[in-house]
């Protein structure tokens, strides 16, 4: 795997919107993210379409494409993230330029739709991508010591390190309101015991899913999957794609699962039921509720790199990123 070099102090990150157009963020959301950057030492730089918006809320696929590949050629440009998620990143995957991609690795970091994005250039390049913030989740307020630590943790230094669950999380709605926050205990969850390692894959389990058949899909064998869904699934919609994906993966090696938003109406029954009914859950290690998807905080991960898991401890070392 190709490890892009780690982000250091006064580096300038370019912010791309290959998937929704950053019109949906807020000037004072705009400036709030931009300068949390600044504070851990990022230089923030804008793709020059990431404000366009057509009627899917989004640029065309030439110029999300140019700001893509402007940002990997440019040699100024460390790190790039994504302004927010949506649905149409895929639209991008046959006109990638790979081997530029390939021939100017850099740090690649979005989450939700981003993960078709993120998993086809690592697939196609070898390049470890990764599942973390979005520009516009640096907006958030509360929660954000956590998200910036294993940021840091991730993208700015090369030591293996290990991944604690946060004190708190919330699935409210932040960026309508800052002030009046709804903050819960959080609690990593157990289905099956046990250890292994290996190399890390997953994000969005709908989105990751759309690349099944196609030339974009990694090689899942062996994997430990970390999967997560938003507000749009269901208990049955998430459990037919988890079911999917398990049956074209083949045999993996342990699973992590994101915690879910309320609206989701996953619950505790709903989550063990599904479990319950995939006999390969039981012989491998499986945690779930863990801080990654789409409530907050979350914390970023390699996709493409190698994690150790022991869920019997509810422990998570991150060691090739």
């Amino acid at each position: 795997m190709i490890i892009p070099k780690k982000l250091q102090h006064g580096d300038e990150i370019r912010i791309i919107a290959p998937s929704r157009s950053a019109n949906i963020l807020s000037e004072i959301g705009i400036e709030q993210a931009k300068t949390m950057l600044e504070e851990i030492g990022l230089v923030v730089t804008f793709g020059e379409h990431v404000f366009e918006s057509d009627l899917h809320n989004s640029a065309s696929i030439e110029h999300r494409l140019d700001d893509l590949h402007n940002a990997f050629q440019d040699q100024n440009v460390k790190g790039i993230l994504t302004a927010i998620g949506g649905f149409n990143s895929n639209e991008l995957l046959p006109f990638l330029d790979y081997e530029s991609i390939r021939q100017n690795p850099k740090i690649f970091c979005g989450y939700s739709d981003i993960t078709a994005l993120a998993s086809a250039i690592t697939s196609k390049t070898g390049l470890i991508t990764y599942s973390g913030p979005h520009f516009s989740s640096f907006h958030m307020e509360e929660l954000q010591n956590y998200q910036i630590e294993y940021f840091k943790n991730c993208l700015m230094q090369s030591h293996s390190y290990e991944i604690q669950p946060s004190l708190e999380w919330s699935d409210d709605a932040w960026f309508l309101d800052q002030e009046n926050r709804k903050l819960e205990a959080t609690n990593w969850k157990i289905y099956n015991e046990g250890q292994t390692s290996g190399q890390l894959f997953g994000g969005n389990l709908c989105t990751l899913n759309l690349l099944q058949g196609t030339s974009y899909m990694p090689n899942l064998e062996n994997a430990i999957l970390f999967l997560e869904d938003d507000e749009m699934t269901i208990p049955e919609t998430f459990a037919r794609d988890l079911t999917s994906l398990l049956q074209s993966a083949g045999k993996i090696k342990g699973l992590v699962i994101g915690r879910f938003q309320r609206e989701s109406k996953m619950t505790e029954d709903h989550i063990l039921y599904l479990f319950d009914k995939l006999p390969l859950l039981k012989s491998i290690p499986v945690l779930y509720d863990v801080d990654f998807g789409h409530t907050q905080p979350i914390f970023t991960f390699p996709i493409g790199g190698r994690v150790e898991l022991n869920s019997s401890e509810k422990q998570i070392k991150i060691v090739q990123f």
